[in-house]
């Protein structure tokens, strides 16, 4: 009995860990397949997901959001906040946006955890016109 308890209590962690998306994370560009930063993943007191450049691994034409339209405009692209105001809903994370630093381009956000990796889904209006990109569990 004891076994089957602690096999029904362990799987029941892994699929709690599934879901999660907190943690440190490799960004993978869509086009160049290179892996760009890592971009830090956690949970406000306000109950949603936010996510922010922790670390560069390749060094930005500009180390500033020159292009930001919002209060990040100028700010520093080490520690800008580039993922705002997710929520979870069942095993996706939606509802909130993704900032490109590069552009400045703000975009509806929605995540899916598969694994060591996360969907990253950037989009305008519809989800049919975005692009996604695969970020990597960073150690």
């Amino acid at each position: 009995m004891k076994k089957i308890l602690l096999t029904f209590a362990l799987s029941f962690c892994g699929v709690l860990t599934f879901a999660q998306i907190e943690g440190k994370w490799k960004t993978i560009d869509d086009e160049t397949k290179q892996a760009k930063s890592i971009v830090e993943v956690y949970k406000k007191s306000d109950g949603k997901y936010y996510g922010k450049v922790s670390q560069l691994l390749i060094k930005p034409a500009d180390p500033n959001c020159t292009a930001c339209k919002d209060d990040r405009k100028g700010k520093p692209i080490l520690g800008l906040e580039i993922i705002r105001g997710l929520k979870k809903d069942g095993d996706e994370f939606t509802g909130g946006t993704i900032t490109d630093p590069k552009t400045g381009k703000t975009y509806k956000c929605t995540i899916t955890r598969s694994g060591d990796k996360l969907n990253v889904r950037g989009y305008l209006g519809l989800s049919l016109l975005g692009r996604t990109q695969v970020w990597e569990k960073a150690n």
